[in-house]
């Protein structure tokens, strides 16, 4: 059985309508990044911060799957494959599209962790204020990996990424790392698809470059995978 690894960033959501800091110049709804995404901005003013995702959770919930999400989810039925997704995004569209086996790197809109405990997560259906305490008598924020933070996921990413048959790298300026060192985990012999409009540089010989959005671009590619 072959393995399909995909790798996704914002590029997929910001189809379905989520906005991404690519696009809105290092803003993130008028917002600085250090200042929404980062443990110093926390530490400055929870508040904000936790009304800032309190508000993307909800933009979330109003925006569907598309057809990259619909496609990636519909692929696990193709015989002889197997799917597996790492993705940057935080929202829970790929598994509302169908998709089995997605890591998320950088967490989840709706989940929360207490400030104190990464390890103890937390279902997050509704909002989190300030004072909203997790079992340990902390505050509770969200489940995001911010700026700054680990990455708990990469070793589990990269241990993925190395029994990759086909490496679909989708809607990511792979700029942000450590995510975007995970191409380097795929075999040599690994054919590496890169799927965004920007044609982002992989540093990786041999990639085959596909300059589309990724609602066509991936059920393209994955229809010439089983041509």
């Amino acid at each position: 059985m072959k393995h399909l690894v995909v790798l996704t960033g914002a590029g997929v959501s910001a189809e379905s309508g989520i906005r991404t800091f690519r696009d809105t110049n290092g803003l993130w709804e008028e917002h600085r990044v250090e200042d929404v995404a980062s443990p110093e901005g926390f530490a400055r003013n929870p508040a904000l911060v936790l009304e800032f995702y309190n508000q993307r959770r909800a933009q979330a919930r109003t925006v569907q799957p598309n057809a990259a999400h619909l496609a990636l989810a519909g692929f696990e039925e193709v015989p002889g494959w197997r799917v597996s997704i790492i993705t940057q995004n935080v929202d829970d569209l790929h598994e509302r599209a169908g998709s089995g086996q997605v890591l998320h790197l950088h967490g989840m809109l709706n989940q929360m962790r207490s400030v104190a405990n990464d390890t103890a997560v937390f279902d997050c259906p509704g909002d989190i204020r300030l004072g909203d305490l997790a079992p340990d008598g902390q505050q509770l924020r969200p489940h995001i990996v911010w700026f700054g933070e680990m990455v708990p996921a990469i070793e589990e990413a990269a241990e993925i990424v190395s029994t990759a048959d086909v490496l679909l790298v989708v809607g990511t300026s792979l700029q942000v790392y450590p995510a975007a060192g995970l191409l380097h985990y795929a075999p040599a012999s690994c054919p590496v698809f890169v799927i965004d409009p920007h044609q982002p540089e992989a540093g990786r010989r041999g990639v085959r470059y596909v300059a589309e959005p990724a609602s066509t671009g991936v059920p393209r590619v994955l229809r010439e995978l089983t041509a």
